[in-house]
C-alpha cells in the first residue's frame, strides 16, 4: 500500500505499512540530504536509518501522518548538525601527524566542476550551507527551509543571499 493511500485510510492506519511506504518514497532521496550535510554516506544511512526507527518508536504520537517526511527530513537535519558538531570534537583531539587523505568514494565522486563547488560550500557556516543544500538540492521552499531548521522565513533569505554572495566571491577567485 502507498504513503498516501494509507492516509486516505486513517481507520487502518499502521505504522509498519506507513513507515514502509514512506521508506520506499524517500530514503534515498533523505540519505542523500543526510551525505550532503556530512559529506560521508555511511553515517548518513546510520542517520536516516535512526530517523526512521524514532519516528516507527513515537508513530502513535503523531497527529497529522501527512508531516510524516517533514519531520523525517527535521529529524535527519538535527541529527547531522549533532553529528557535526560531535566531529568537530573528535577533530580536536585528533593527534595532528595523522595524514589527511580523501576517501576513495570522495575520489570516485568528484569532477573537476563539482570540486569547486563542494570546497566552496565547505566555506560557509553551517547554517548558511543547510539553507544551500535544502533549498537547490532538497528543492525545499523557503517556508519549508525554515520549518525544517526551526528559523524564520527572512533567516532563510539572509543565510541564502549571504552564501550566494560568498559562493560567487569563492567561485570567481578559484578560476
Amino acid at each position: 500500500m502507498v504513503f498516501d493511500e494509507c492516509v486516505a485510510h486513517e481507520s487502518s492506519w499502521d505504522a509498519d505499512e506507513a513507515l514502509t511506504a514512506v521508506y520506499t518514497a524517500h530514503y534515498t532521496s533523505l540519505v542523500r540530504l543526510g551525505a550532503l550535510l556530512l559529506r560521508d554516506t555511511g553515517s548518513a544511512e546510520e542517520i536516516v536509518q535512526d530517523a526512521f526507527v524514532a519516528m516507527h518508536a513515537r508513530w502513535h504520537r503523531l497527529r497529522d501522518p501527512h508531516k510524516a517526511l517533514a519531520y523525517l527530513r527535521t529529524a535527519v537535519v538535527n541529527r547531522c548538525r549533532s553529528r557535526q558538531r560531535h566531529l568537530v570534537v573528535v577533530d580536536k583531539h585528533m593527534p595532528r601527524s595523522l595524514p589527511e587523505e580523501p576517501s576513495a568514494e570522495q575520489a570516485v565522486l568528484r569532477t573537476a566542476e563539482t570540486d569547486r563547488v563542494i570546497e566552496a560550500m565547505r566555506t560557509l557556516p553551517e547554517k548558511q550551507r543547510t539553507v544551500m543544500v535544502l533549498r537547490y538540492y532538497g528543492d525545499l521552499s523557503e517556508a519549508e527551509i525554515a520549518d525544517t531548521m526551526g528559523i524564520s522565513r527572512g533567516s532563510v533569505k539572509s543565510h541564502a543571499a549571504r552564501a550566494s554572495k560568498s559562493l560567487r566571491q569563492v567561485l570567481e577567485q578559484s578560476r
